[in-house]
This record gives structure tokens, sequence and C-alpha cells, in this order.
């Protein structure tokens, strides 16, 4: 694969470190991009592998030559991600799990607890992990399938036969993860929709 440059300096440490959404940041953040250890699995596989299948550069889609992997993902198979994070829990306050977008169906777990599902692409989603985490490290699980062109979903041009104009398909995580803690009244937003609203009132 040719590399940009750009790419060719990009690591594990700098991997998109900067605040998605700058004229909202908060003091209290942490970036979860960096190396993740991931899994393919058959699609109803029920938990990721005891033994992971390497490492992952997050936020790259596995098909991508910056993932560090560049495999392919069919409809028949479930994408693990899997990485731990320390916090600190704090009274009176929430901890917000931020995805900025994985492609396609997502189901998140921390320490082992469903915390939350999402469908589609595009849009950025949180998960309130409050009571999932513990003070000192936790554990990230998150799965993701992709039917791309095979079921109804939207896809845009990407095609699993790419071609022509179509793109070669990208899957799961390819924009930013971070963690955020906001005031105890904060709730999640779970649309891009909600977000401009808010950002329209401040």
């Amino acid at each position: 694969a040719m590399l940009t440059p750009w790419g060719e300096h990009v690591k594990a440490d700098n991997a998109w470190r900067e605040y998605p959404r700058p004229a909202m940041k908060r003091d209290n953040w942490t970036c979860l991009n960096g190396m993740w250890q991931y899994a393919v699995t058959k699609k109803d596989a029920e938990a990721m592998p005891g033994k992971p299948d390497g490492d992952i550069l997050v936020p790259f889609a596995i098909e991508s030559t910056l993932s560090s992997v560049s495999k392919r993902i069919t409809p028949d198979d479930s994408l693990w991600y899997k990485r731990t994070f320390d916090v600190t829990k704090n009274k009176g306050r929430r901890l917000l799990l931020n995805f900025e977008a994985v492609d396609y169906e997502s189901v998140v777990w921390v320490n082992g607890k469903e915390v939350g599902r999402h469908l589609g692409g595009n849009l950025p989603f949180s998960f309130d992990i409050t009571d999932a985490v513990r003070s000192g490290v936790n554990e990230l699980v998150l799965k993701v399938v992709d039917a791309t062109d095979t079921a109804f979903q939207l896809h845009g041009k990407q095609r699993l036969n790419p071609k022509g104009i179509w793109y070669t398909p990208v899957s799961g995580i390819w924009q930013t993860v971070w963690l955020e803690e906001v005031p105890a009244t904060i709730q999640p937003d779970r649309t891009l929709a909600a977000w401009f609203v808010k950002a329209s009132c401040r």
C-alpha cells in the first residue's frame, strides 16, 4: 500500500489525539485511540475469543493500511475489539463513552455488562457507563457486524466487490473513541441532531 507522508508518521501514541468537538471541549476527557486487541469470528459468536487475532490501531478501519491489519470483513463475520482503561469515579459526576463513528451494528460491554447498542455507520453515539465502571482498571469490549451491500442498510458507494466507481468497504471503528466526565444532569446525546441542538443553545 502507498502511504502519504503524514500516514507514514501515524503511530499508536499520535493517532487522532485532538478532542472531536473543540467548541464544546470539557476538561476531564480521555482519548481511547491507540492499539486495541481485535478478533474476527463467525457472526453469531456471543463472546470475543480468549485469544485475540492481534492488535489494531484505532480509529482506522480494519480494511485500511493504517489500522496495521488490512483485513476484509464479510457479512458472515463479527469484528471484536477489546482494551482496558483507567478511571477515577467522582461523586456527582457521570462518565460517558463516546464513539464518533462505527460501521455498522455495534454492541458495547464494560466489565462484562452490556451498556448499549447502536445501528448506523456514520453518526456519533454515546453511552452513560457510570454504573458499569469502577475506580481503577476497566475492560471495554465492542462487537461489530457489517452487511455492507448485502442487506438493507446505509452503505453509500461501498461494495463487497468494488470496481469502477465503487469503494472498498469500511468496517468497525473508523472515528475517534473517547471518555468524558460530565455533571450528573447531563445525559448522552444519541443523535447528531441532538448534538446540533445543544451546540446552537450555547
